[in-house]
């Protein structure tokens, strides 16, 4: 006799901070929470287990309203607990506690770290590390499986080397630097607290050749990457090392997943370089640039301080401070849209025309086609 076909598994509820893969602390109370942040919170006696959604917080769960487009489910909240800007404090529902500050997604990013810190380290070489004998490695650094440590290499206090990580010949890496899986880092000098996540590619050639008449001839690549304190380098990007001189990415700076940085580059501090954008040999990025996703810059150029690359921008001239550019070639941004804007009228033009002549106008020109008309 057939068995009877089981009812299919219920859907698991998404879960912000799955215990599986994110270490948790707490409950922690309302105060303790808010302090976190910088913040104070209203006498309360709550205590908090975690930090969720809006939509699915319960009520020993702490969220944030950062974009007001979301009010609508503030009101609607079970959260114990909310960071909201000031502006919001009102349309807390009852029952829910506000934590009220000017910046809420800052105070929400400090208060997830609160429950979710990284993983603790745990000192020491896995068995299958490999760590070369004239390496240095401070004794509370963490030396993952299968990773690897070349001669002369200096890892710092407090540094995590994640699996199959190589980390080649004379490479520093200042304190608590965290290399993810299988990254590879070679010619490159890192300050403190430096974030390089899964498969980025620091220090390998830059993209550089001379012409003869036989062919090209490979010019060798001299110079190193260094990367300044309180850096983030995203998954799969690739920063070459210089030719003569250093490739410098500033402090603070992040750059996204997939970003490409030529060869003799220098970022400013606190630089954003969103995923898929390339920047090419030479080119200098003042402090607090911002370059969006897939736009492309070519070599040499200089990118004034606080200057915003638009998504899919090709960048071919220098870019004054403080500008806001688009296109391809790049335009300033309201300089774009007028060409946009003239670019719709002119075609609307063009394609109302045709349409306005009559029958009997057509006739009158000999009998030719509106279509033909149209297309001379």
């Amino acid at each position: 006799m057939s068995e009877s076909p089981q009812p299919a598994a219920a859907p698991v509820a998404p879960l912000a901070g799955d215990p599986r893969f994110f270490h948790r602390t707490g409950p922690h109370a309302l105060r303790d929470v808010a302090a976190a942040a910088g913040l104070v919170a209203p006498e309360s006696a709550l205590m908090l287990t975690g930090v969720a959604p809006l939509q699915s917080a319960g009520p020993d769960q702490v969220s944030f309203l950062d974009n007001r487009k979301y009010a609508s489910v503030l009101a609607t909240t079970r959260a114990g607990a909310v960071i909201v800007h000031p502006a919001m404090a009102g349309r807390v529902p009852a029952g829910c506690v506000a934590i009220v500050t000017p910046e809420p997604y800052l105070s929400w990013a400090r208060v997830a770290a609160l429950f979710h810190p990284l993983p603790p380290l745990r000192p020491g070489r896995h068995p299958s590390a490999v760590v070369d004998a004239d390496a240095q490695v401070d004794p509370s650094a963490e030396i993952g499986p299968l990773a690897v440590v070349l001669a002369r290499a200096e890892i710092g206090p407090r540094c995590r080397i994640g699996a199959g990580a190589v980390i080649g010949e004379g490479v520093v890496l200042g304190a608590d630097c965290r290399i993810g899986a299988h990254a590879g880092i070679s010619h490159a000098l890192l300050g403190a607290r430096v974030v390089i996540y899964p498969g980025a590619r620091i220090g390998q050639d830059g993209f550089g050749f001379a012409t003869s008449a036989s062919g090209f001839v490979t010019v060798p690549q001299l110079g190193r990457v260094v990367i300044e304190d309180d850096v983030e380098v995203g998954a799969n990007s690739t920063i070459d090392r210089g030719s003569a001189q250093d490739t410098v990415i500033g402090a603070g700076s992040r750059l996204d997943n997939l970003v490409q940085i030529g060869h003799n580059v220098r970022l400013g501090r606190c630089c954003v370089i969103v995923s898929q954008a390339g920047i090419s040999g030479s080119t200098v990025l003042e402090d607090f640039v911002q370059v969006a996703g897939q736009a492309g810059l070519t070599g040499h150029l200089r990118i004034g301080r606080k200057a915003r690359v638009g998504a899919q921008c090709g960048v071919m001239a220098d870019v004054p401070a403080g500008a806001d550019v688009l296109g391809s070639p790049a335009y300033p941004i309201r300089e774009f849209f007028r060409q946009v804007v003239a670019l719709k009228r002119l075609a609307a033009d063009r394609q109302a025309g045709p349409a306005a002549k009559t029958g009997v106008e057509n006739e009158g020109a000999g009998g030719t086609p509106a279509a033909t008309q149209a297309s001379d």
